[in-house]
């Protein structure tokens, strides 16, 4: 594609030197003017990327995360936009969440979020938070039950109130059957 740029009107184009924050670029994809645009050419993304108006490259990340039949046939997607524009408050269950999902408004979009909770309120092991997450993809009623007694008893250890332990872990597993690859979506992003 660079020669090709370069052949054709005599560009010589610097992908690295490209701004991540270029005010006409955002200008662009808020009217959705993206057809030919890797992942963002459908009528559906179209949609979505006039009512998200991202205004920053994670803003993309979060968009190609929440274009999938989930979290769109959820609501999630509304909440998201809704909670972005200060249209609806961002909430979380427990103080601890904030870092973690502060950057998606208080929604678990990422698969890597629900890997770090466990990290952070059960003190599950980067080890053991991938098997938490490849437990609840699979939704084997046996296999999260365990998961689930181990991630209260590391929360209750960690003196987390049981109630909201159960209730946090409840939203990720709700979340994990939605739950995207971040760095996927970055990758796709950045194209």
């Amino acid at each position: 594609a660079l020669r090709l740029i370069k052949e054709s009107i005599g560009i010589d184009l610097d992908v690295a030197a490209i701004s991540m924050d270029d005010p006409k670029t955002y200008k662009l994809l808020c009217g959705a003017r993206t057809l030919g645009i890797f992942q963002l050419e459908r009528s559906g993304m179209r949609d979505l990327l006039k009512k998200m108006k991202p205004d920053r490259f994670e803003d993309i990340i979060a968009l190609l995360a929440l274009y999938r039949p989930g979290p769109l046939e959820s609501g999630m997607v509304d909440d998201y936009i809704k909670r972005k524009h200060g249209k609806l408050e961002e909430k979380y269950e427990l103080p601890q969440l904030k870092n973690v999902l502060k950057e998606t408004h208080g929604v678990i979009l990422y698969q890597e979020q629900v890997m770090r909770i466990a990290s952070v309120l059960a003190g599950f092991s980067l080890g053991d938070a991938d098997l938490l997450r490849r437990a609840m993809g699979k939704k084997k009623p046996e296999e999260m039950e365990a998961q689930r007694e181990r991630f209260i008893a590391g929360a209750e250890k960690n003196n987390i109130n049981v109630k909201k332990a159960k209730k946090v872990f409840d939203l990720m597993e709700k979340f994990a059957g939605y739950g995207f690859n971040k760095s996927h979506s970055t990758a796709y992003a950045l194209v």
